[in-house]
């Protein structure tokens, strides 16, 4: 079972509307949202599967509610701590400079030296339409960059289109410009994880999410097994990746 979070895919209004309001968005909210949804299922535990920020929800998930999973499968994973954010939208700049600084500079001058993410949130929140959708553009293009890192990327079509852009870059700013409402706690509170079974599939080549995110939390939780894939990058559109997530999930 899979199902669309806050403002974003079936779930209305969309965050691509100008005048819908995401201080209700937050992981709090999508946290409660997920235990409404166990509740109205008449699911007593279930595993958790989630991908890049998929997996901070997971984990933020199993933390507040670790009596109702039964394990946990997560690929690219990230806490989106303050420190990740600052990795991906400053550190990686050194990867690809050209690119970053056209990222940078789509913000004002004032704002270059600060958080980045914050920036770009402002901009999508913009009465004036060219300038939101101007700043989608820009902060999709970087996103579909900086997880290029490995053979066999291909550009993400999902960015051709207007409106995922507009949704996808006003949500991802939104909870990164407050480091998901997390902190660093991701990491520390793992052991809360005891006894809960879980997979962090990983590509070694991920350098936009490093494979020491997902180390840190397999010397936490001890009942974590860290894969990492050796040629693979961000997301789960890698060959060994995807074998690696049906070989798990099939034997659950």
């Amino acid at each position: 079972m899979l199902f669309d979070q806050r403002n974003c895919g079936r779930s209305l209004p969309s965050a691509a509307e100008p005048e819908v309001d995401l201080s209700a968005n937050t992981t709090g909210h999508l946290i409660a949202d997920m235990e409404l949804l166990r509740r109205h299922l008449g699911i007593d535990r279930w595993l958790l599967f989630g991908g890049s920020w998929g997996s901070t929800l997971s984990l933020a998930y199993a933390q507040a509610h670790p009596a109702h999973v039964s394990e946990l499968v997560l690929f690219s994973v990230v806490t989106t701590s303050a420190r990740e954010v600052e990795w991906v939208t400053r550190d990686m700049g050194r990867i690809f400079p050209e690119a970053w600084e056209r990222f940078r500079d789509h913000v004002p001058v004032a704002e270059r030296q600060g958080d980045l993410a914050a920036a770009y949130s402002r901009l999508l929140h913009d009465p004036d339409p060219d300038v939101r959708a101007a700043a989608a553009r820009e902060w999709c293009r970087w996103e579909d960059t900086h997880v290029a890192t490995a053979p066999g990327h291909r550009h993400d079509e999902r960015f051709d289109d207007p409106d995922f852009r507009m949704v996808f870059a006003r949500l991802v700013t939104h909870y990164w410009a407050h480091a998901a409402w997390v902190g660093d706690s991701l990491v520390d509170g793992a052991t809360k994880l005891t006894g809960i079974p879980g997979v962090l599939i990983h590509g070694a080549l991920d350098v936009s999410s490093p494979p020491d995110i997902p180390y840190r939390l397999s010397r936490v939780w001890d009942e974590a097994e860290l894969v990492l894939v050796g040629d693979a990058g961000h997301g789960a559109g890698y060959v060994d990746v995807s074998t690696a997530l049906v070989s798990v999930l099939d034997g659950r």
